[in-house]
């Protein structure tokens, strides 16, 4: 039943997530726990070298082995947002915390602050830095994270590279520790981050104007919750029965 519950938290979470930027659905894996040998499989049968060909074994339970974090690609939807990106594909945005540390996200909804600065919701920095100059009539993105921007002066409009975004990529993005916020962190799991432009060898394309929706699909995880909700109350009745079943011993015991 423990197991159980666990599992309907994590499908919780992944439907209380549907529409959050970047979201990357979890499932919980389970694993049987030891088994009680009462007649051990190869045992010697008789004198005359028979064995017991499969011999009798009583599991006691299952645990929660993980909660893995599925890295598929969420659907780009459309924000019209010159500063809203999507990544087409593998690799993080990096983004500069308060503390110093650099944290790690999928989702492109950005903005700047009143010093140009492209940042996230929360204010925080995207890595590289990008300015954006004060008078900017229109800013492009390209697939490959070059950032033009164009100013109106003298009368003509001038095109000017401003920046270059990077992405950074992991040997193992399940193992990032996930901070909140749209945010990770690499660990001693994910390994060190690999940094590169994007639409290199391994590396994801930018897309302007849009954002990575969540990866969770509502059926799926409407089936998955009636699953797990149905083997909760299933564990639920094994525990009732037994429970009968020993009142019953115990009313024979006292007879």
């Amino acid at each position: 039943m423990a197991a159980q519950q666990m599992n309907v938290e994590v499908i919780s979470n992944n439907i209380a997530n549907m529409n959050t930027v970047g979201f990357k659905k979890q499932r919980a894996e389970f694993q049987d726990l030891l088994y009680q040998n009462i007649e051990r499989m190869g045992a010697q049968s008789s004198d005359s070298g028979t064995v017991v060909p499969t011999g009798i074994q009583v599991g006691s339970g299952v645990k929660t082995g993980s909660v893995y974090r599925i890295m598929t690609q969420g659907s780009a939807s459309l924000t019209s947002n010159d500063y809203d990106l999507s990544i087409q594909g593998k690799g993080y945005f990096q983004i500069l915390l308060p503390s110093g540390e650099t944290a790690y996200t999928r989702a492109g909804n950005f903005s700047v602050d009143d010093q140009g600065r492209v940042v996230t919701t929360d204010g925080y920095l995207l890595q590289p830095n990008i300015n954006i100059p004060q008078g900017t009539t229109d800013v492009s993105i390209s697939k490959t994270g070059l950032v033009q921007v164009s100013t109106k002066g003298s009368g003509a409009t001038a095109a000017t590279t401003v920046g270059q975004i990077q992405l950074a990529s992991f040997y193992n993005e399940a193992g990032l520790d996930a901070q909140g916020d749209n945010l990770f962190l690499e660990s001693g799991a994910s390994g060190a981050p690999n940094i590169s432009t994007p639409g290199d060898v391994g590396y994801g394309t930018l897309l302007q104007g849009y954002t990575e929706s969540s990866n969770v699909d509502a059926v799926s995880e409407i089936t998955a919750l009636i699953v797990a909700q149905r083997a909760y109350e299933m564990n639920s009745k094994v525990i009732t029965t037994a429970d009968q079943m020993l009142q019953t011993t115990s009313q024979l015991a006292r007879g």
